[in-house]
């Protein structure tokens, strides 16, 4: 039976390996860095001492199982490297020989020599051991892993609103581990809440929404930061209240705030992730500005107060808010880590009764008064202005 070192050689004399400098000359040429993939096969412990810059982690012992969604692409240049060169050599051997891989690589000498060249390492930031623990789900999905982990716990995201469609985003986002969360409602928690706001209890009737959903997200996740403001948005507070988020949560219950938040937004460039619900349906879409239509594009004009009853006239299915505010924390994480395909100039239609979901696509107005124009050249005064329609600002979500 030959010996390990036997072994290693003859798969070695199998296999292609690329020498430090010339990877490192590689990654230094214009493109370069889009027409090949750097893959660590070292354990988590190794990684989180210090790897290639660019790389993506899989663990030797996952290969097989998480390669073909990271790397769909055959035909990719794949250059592999693990401490010493011996368990990228067996790995690119298994890559091209089991798996199909094309142009695949194994770095002679590992990132141990690498190093001796003087080469550059990234160090990630680490994890707490409760952090490990509590996010070991996220971490072990190939499209988050620790690197989307780490986008989430630096990330800041606003909701505005704590009722039926912020309780649901509120509480998952916190779970999933959002660092900061702002919340902006001015209301208070009543008991005509509770069939549907789910961030609220019995014994915080009469509580400030801000306060009690605080109370909810500290008890999914401790470490989440809750920046608290107990006070209606306006023209006067919106830039202001927004402009440090990463992604703004639409769970407002009247038109002119929506169109003041759109036209605030696209004046910071910042995604607003927006729902509405009523009765037995829901609607939700992404406004990014810059990558997609804006929500006046989608609505030009508000429609007139009777035809847009609001949930406290009409009524909303209880359940139907925990769906859809769901759905917004989807697309808040897929957009803070970049994965995915968030609905960006698409509008998702749910049905509760039919149990259906339909979606439509939204263009892009070319003369839309907002998303059209220089986002700098919008003026205050001009934000969320619509004749004779703050009337409409009534009802509760």
């Amino acid at each position: 039976m030959p010996s390990g070192q036997e072994l290693i050689r003859k798969v070695k004399e199998q296999i292609r390996e690329i020498e430090p400098s010339d990877l490192h000359a590689l990654l230094h040429q214009n493109g370069a860095r889009d027409e090949v993939v750097l893959l660590d096969v070292r354990e988590q412990d190794e990684w989180d001492a210090g790897h290639l810059p660019g790389a993506i982690h899989v663990p030797r012992g996952h290969l097989e199982s998480r390669i073909d969604q990271l790397v769909p692409d055959r035909s990719k240049r794949l250059i592999v490297y693990c401490a010493s060169g011996n368990r990228s050599a067996l790995a690119a051997r298994t890559l091209e020989q089991e798996l199909g891989y094309e142009r695949v690589e194994s770095l002679r000498g590992g990132i141990t020599l690498w190093k001796d060249r003087g080469y550059e390492v990234t160090v990630p930031r680490k994890l707490t051991a409760e952090q490990r623990e509590r996010y070991s789900r996220h971490i072990i999905i190939p499209e988050v892993g620790l690197e989307g982990q780490m986008k989430l716990l630096d990330s800041k995201v606003l909701l505005l609103g704590a009722g039926g469609l912020g309780s649901p985003a509120a509480l998952y986002l916190a779970a999933a581990g959002v660092g900061t969360l702002g919340i902006v409602d001015n209301d208070v928690v009543d008991r005509s809440n509770l069939q549907r706001q789910v961030a609220h209890a019995e014994d915080r009737i009469g509580m400030p929404k801000v306060d009690s959903a605080e109370i909810a997200m500290k008890q999914i996740n401790p470490d989440v930061k809750v920046e608290k403001y107990p006070v209606r948005l306006g023209p006067d507070n919106i830039l202001e209240i927004i402009r440090d988020y990463d992604v703004v949560v639409d769970g407002l219950d009247n038109f002119p705030t929506r169109y003041l938040l759109n036209d605030a937004s696209v004046r910071l460039g910042i995604p607003v992730v927006s729902a509405s619900i009523l009765a037995f349906e829901g609607q939700l879409s992404v406004f990014a500005p810059g990558r997609g239509p804006c929500y006046r594009c989608l609505y030009p004009t508000p429609p007139p107060p009777e035809l847009a009853p609001s949930c406290g006239a009409a009524g909303v299915l209880g359940v139907l808010p925990g769906v859809m505010g769901l759905l917004q924390a989807v697309e808040v994480i897929k957009l803070v880590i970049g994965i995915g395909q968030p609905l960006i100039g698409r509008l998702l239609l749910y049905d509760a009764l039919g149990a259906t979901f339909t979606e439509l696509k939204v263009r892009r107005d070319p003369q839309c008064p907002i998303c059209s124009r220089d986002p700098q050249s919008i003026a205050e005064e001009e934000m969320g202005k619509f004749p004779d329609y703050e009337a409409f600002c009534a009802g509760v979500a």
